[in-house]
């Protein structure tokens, strides 16, 4: 077994790698209230103070902690990498399996996902932030739809070339219903791309919501999340570093693990995939 484990790790280090750090910010982003104190205390006679002691990473400039801040915005982080990685692949499988099982409304489909990859997540959640109340959910769904024109496109080549293998071609003569055949011979053949592409749809997903909160169109600035770290204090960096380093280093790492795990499952579960991505 200790053998087994060790072959794992030298063979797929990079597995190990991006799995051991997610895992962290995983448990350290649930155990927040048990490490930590809380993110919007303000203290006013602790403004801009530099990492010692007491605030390991410093205050900002209304006196937060820090390190307090920058942990709980993990939470919205990984939040939103993980449901925008579920909704964008469990909607675009299924359009997906649509498009290249359906030859008839397989152009129609790829015109529209053509059109939907030419929007901008900034744009689109600049215009919904116009005509709602704004929010996590919003910014969620900003992210979402421009992700789901990749799902579909790696689905639908998928599916174009399983279709044409031998087995598949013999259910279709045989009268086999479209949903079982699609169950049973499609479904399965399209779960290693997704998997590795999900992790890259994370990652994508973790900087968009940044660079949405930088621009002060994302979660509410109330809220703490790593962008909205980065934009507060983006004019204190010559006099309190520590303010923009801890977050965007944070968000360097956490990212960095999700590109990580997703080389390695890729290189592990299709390596023919580096070519169609």
């Amino acid at each position: 077994m200790r053998n087994g484990i060790g072959d794992f790790v030298r063979r797929n280090p990079t597995i190990v790698l991006g799995m051991a750090l997610l895992a962290f910010a995983g448990v350290v982003a649930i155990a927040a209230p048990l490490i930590t104190g809380d993110p919007l205390a303000i203290s006013t006679g602790d403004r801009l103070r530099a990492p010692d002691a007491e605030h390991w990473f410093g205050t900002d400039t209304l006196g937060r902690d820090v390190f307090a801040r920058t942990v709980y915005g993990a939470r919205i982080s990984l939040a939103v990498g993980l449901s925008v990685a579920a909704l964008s692949v469990t909607i675009g499988l299924m359009i997906g399996l649509i498009a290249g099982y359906y030859r008839w409304i397989d152009a129609f489909i790829m015109r529209f996902m053509d059109a939907m990859m030419a929007i901008p997540s900034i744009l689109l959640a600049i215009a919904l932030v116009a005509v709602t109340k704004g929010g996590l959910a919003i910014v969620i769904i900003a992210i979402t739809i421009p992700e789901i024109p990749r799902v579909v496109r790696l689905t639908r080549s998928v599916v174009l070339s399983t279709r044409e293998l031998a087995f598949v071609e013999a259910a279709i003569a045989s009268g086999s219903r479209d949903f079982k055949i699609i169950r049973r011979h499609l479904l399965p053949s399209t779960i290693a791309s997704l998997v590795v592409l999900a992790t890259y749809v994370i990652a994508a997903a973790m900087l968009s919501e940044a660079a949405l909160s930088f621009l002060g169109v994302g979660v509410p600035p109330e809220i703490p999340t790593w962008g909205n770290m980065i934009s507060e204090h983006r004019l204190y960096l010559a006099r309190a570093p520590w303010t923009i380093f801890f977050p965007g280093a944070f968000l360097t790492i956490v990212v960095l693990a999700v590109n990580l795990l997703g080389d390695g499952l890729r290189d592990r579960l299709d390596p023919r995939l580096a070519r169609r991505m």
